[in-house]
């Protein structure tokens, strides 16, 4: 597990804006945070080698490229080990379908996103990618009826920094 960095104010704020917007120019960004260009460039660049900032990326809408139909998998693999575990979640990962996987706690193993073509694409998913795998012991699909777009990770009002880091040289 990583150690957690030390993030004041201006560090969420940038990272505010950069969830919300990752092709937002520099000079731009440095503007609505209320810094220099080339302090901002640096706070950015000190976020990614912390790695608090792991890549960008662009949000596509799988209706408007042909996999209108999504829906969330419950698994259960058994035997629970290191080994199937890892087997089973690259085996889903390689799954042009698939849009993310998380492994979980509580009634099910895995909780897999994925986007199809319609019903057929994905009673073909369930049938012969994922029920078809021996250590599958049982799994459920709920389509999903409205996806809401995830929110930019914020820290609670409570544990939100008030001040600026002091700069160390």
């Amino acid at each position: 597990m990583r150690e957690q960095a030390e993030l004041d104010s201006v560090d969420w704020h940038i990272l505010e804006e950069l969830q919300n917007d990752a092709t937002l120019p520099n000079r731009t960004l440095a503007e609505i945070v209320g810094l220099a260009p080339s302090s901002c460039l640096q706070r950015v660049r000190r976020l990614r080698d912390l790695g608090v900032i792991t890549g960008s990326h662009a949000v596509v809408d799988p209706a408007t490229t042909g996999l209108p139909l999504e829906a969330v998998i419950s698994v259960n693999v058994r035997p629970h080990t290191r080994v199937v575990v890892a087997g089973f979640r690259a085996f889903v990962m390689a799954q042009p379908e698939t849009r993310s996987i998380f492994h979980v706690s509580g009634q099910a193993d895995f909780l897999i996103h994925i986007a199809v073509a319609g019903s057929t694409h994905l009673q073909a998913f369930l049938m012969d990618k994922i029920a078809s795998r021996t250590e599958v012991r049982n799994l459920t699909s709920s389509v999903v009826l409205e996806r809401v777009e995830t929110r930019a990770l914020t820290p609670p009002a409570n544990l939100r920094p008030t001040h600026r880091r002091r700069r160390v040289d």
